[in-house]
């Protein structure tokens, strides 16, 4: 059966900000944070499991330099989030964090 391969790109505010909300067992297997401003940031990265507040962090207080990306996931890693876990991602300043998602769509079908 065929993989349904989706990416997505977000800008991570000073608020909390969805990147994800499965809709079924999704497998996030690429997710890259880039600071576009001059200033270090720091982000947090969690996952609410079941979307009714019991977060677990993929990372927390990471310090991005001025101009520079970091790949949370990478080499094959994946995380597997089931239907109703939402991801998010919170920036210590706002506009200052992009974040582009990968993930295969529906992995049990």
């Amino acid at each position: 059966m065929a993989q349904d391969f989706e990416s997505t790109g977000t800008q991570i505010t000073n608020s909390e900000t969805t990147l994800l909300t499965a809709d079924s067992d999704d497998a996030i297997i690429g997710l890259r944070l880039t600071n576009t401003t001059a200033s270090s940031v720091t982000v947090d990265v969690y996952i609410d499991k079941g979307g009714v507040g019991t977060d677990r962090y993929v990372a927390k207080d990471l310090s991005i330099p001025p101009a520079s990306s970091v790949e949370l996931i990478q080499g094959g890693a994946k995380i597997v989030l089931q239907s109703g876990d939402v991801l998010y991602g919170l920036a210590s300043a706002a506009t200052s964090v992009d974040a582009w998602l990968s993930r295969v769509d529906s992995i049990s079908t």
